[in-house]
């Protein structure tokens, strides 16, 4: 274990050159230098973290999801079947058109109410536009409230203004309180992510996801441990700016108010490209690349993290492409697209049973022609580049 550790904290690859981890090891008194160490704390901070998001969504999220009279469960459910059950659990949940004639001849059904048995049975695994409406809430309350910290923090910091000072007197750059706060707290949040994902609201981009939170762990962990916590700082804030209004735009049309989740939408759309497209680019870049290159100069981690955040750039432009489609689609039809990640699937027949019951419901004296026009299809289109973007 001694010989692994000797060789993963190399000091040729993690310091600058005449930099060692014994020059670390002893600062002045009141003085602290960051150790791989301090992100242990990270990890009981995540299961708070996880604690107080149960007793938000169960005593502030739901109560405002139910004021707004979203939907709990399912409406339609499948009927008992022990062996369409046992088909659903055991061997297909999309079944085919040759598994479709067999089960309708076993049964004696119709091939068409077998097919509507596993729609329902597949909706009955999806989450309720209430669960969604608590999960983007939390999100939401998070992302404003560590941008929040993040832009005041670094509103009194140098290298926010004159991004040289990431690198003067680098390595030898004290550990604020202020800055270890914000990075235990990012971190402990992706940590949390990660273990939340397994009991969260389970989307097609399940595996992606956990990567992409496993990639955002380590990316911070990398730059706290070799003390680039202040050009780090500034990626964290570039990347936190859009993220609260994604999830604003989700509320939004959960709670199908379809205008306002298309102005949160262009407005998510704008902050995301002016802050992956100009600023990180230029701003963040350019420090990592060219000031550092200039004032410390390059060594092995410094090649490794600059190539992460070019990986990180690249997958900016892919994403942005993509959110441009679909705003453009939101021009075009009117609205934002859903979420087909976690869509409740229907039938055409069920769709109108299912509008013309809730509207009678809601207000039986507006026609469902009219109710159905200021309707909302889904909810905004948020796929993993969207959800968490953290790095």
């Amino acid at each position: 274990m001694a010989a692994l550790s000797a060789w993963f904290w190399n000091e040729r690859f993690w310091l600058p050159h005449n930099v060692t981890w014994a020059d670390l090891a002893d600062p002045a008194p009141g003085v602290e230098y960051p150790k791989a160490r301090h992100l242990l704390s990270a990890l009981p901070l995540a299961l708070l973290i996880l604690v107080v998001r149960i007793l938000f969504e169960r005593y502030v999220a739901s109560p405002c999801a139910r004021s707004l009279h979203l939907q709990a469960e399912i409406s339609w459910r499948a009927q008992p079947n022990a062996v369409l059950e046992k088909v659903y659990m055991s061997i297909t949940k999309n079944p085919d058109l040759r598994h479709l004639d067999g089960l309708s001849k076993q049964l004696d059904w119709q091939v068409r109410k077998v097919q509507r048995w596993f729609r329902r049975r597949r909706n009955q695994d999806k989450p309720s536009t209430h669960a969604k409406f608590c999960e983007s809430m939390w999100r939401l309350t998070f992302y404003l409230c560590i941008f929040t910290y993040g832009i005041q923090f670094l509103w009194r910091c140098p290298w926010m203004w004159d991004t040289r000072h990431c690198w003067y007197n680098y390595p030898y750059q004290v550990l604020t309180p202020g800055l270890y706060y914000y990075y235990v707290m990012e971190l402990a949040f992706y940590w949390s992510l990660m273990f939340s994902q397994f009991t969260d609201i389970k989307r097609k981009d399940f595996l992606v996801m956990f990567i992409h939170h496993m990639a955002t762990v380590s990316l911070i962990s990398f730059s706290y441990a070799n003390n680039m916590l202040r050009v780090g700082s500034l990626v964290m804030c570039v990347h936190d700016a859009s993220d609260f209004l994604l999830e604003a735009a989700k509320l939004a049309n959960y709670a199908q108010y379809q205008r306002l989740c298309d102005i949160l939408f262009i407005l998510f759309s704008v902050a995301f490209f002016l802050t992956r497209l100009v600023i990180f680019p230029l701003w963040i870049l350019n420090t990592t690349l060219f000031e550092s290159w200039a004032i410390i100069g390059p060594y092995p981690s410094w090649w490794l993290f600059n190539s992460l955040l070019l990986v990180l750039q690249v997958l900016h432009v892919i994403w942005s492409y993509l959110i441009a489609r679909i705003a453009l689609k939101a021009m075009l039809r009117g609205k934002v697209s859903k979420d087909v990640r976690s869509d409740i699937e229907s039938s055409s027949e069920e769709e109108g049973e299912a509008s013309r019951a809730s509207v009678a419901r809601a207000v039986p004296h507006v026609p469902h022609s009219l109710k159905a026009e200021n309707g909302t299809n889904g909810h905004c289109t948020s796929t993993k580049y969207m959800n968490h973007s953290g790095w």
